[in-house]
């Protein structure tokens, strides 16, 4: 579990270094997942440990939510003042998103179709 543990903390640390030196304008936090991610792909398996951590961190998940709910009730107001270009951005976003997500599986599972 320490093991699990101490990667995790490693890839966040790394990304914060390089948000800090390298890319400032993006979180560390994310650039740590994605070189966690890199790395994970490179080994081709995930440890005990860190699966164990992962695990442990899933399933508390949703606590994360709560500052964000906390927000949207505090400026509730501006939501209400700005509805239908928040409404607007939201419907747009999500469209993007399928029609993006359709996109990578029809080109992943061309590449699948082919090899076999």
């Amino acid at each position: 579990m320490i093991l699990g543990l101490v990667q995790i903390l490693f890839f966040q640390s790394l990304g914060e270094l390089v948000s800090k030196f390298v890319f400032p304008s993006l979180p560390g936090p994310v650039i740590g997942l994605v070189l966690l991610l890199i790395w994970l792909v490179i080994n081709k398996n995930i440890s005990e440990s860190l699966a164990f951590v992962a695990d442990g961190f899933s399933k508390y998940l949703g606590i994360l939510f709560v500052p964000a709910a906390v927000g949207v009730v505090l400026f509730l107001p501006q939501l209400k003042a700005n509805a239908v270009p928040i409404v607007g951005a939201l419907v747009v976003s999500v469209v993007l998103t399928i029609a993006c997500s359709a996109l990578v599986l029809k080109l992943l599972t061309k590449k699948t179709d082919t090899h076999e």
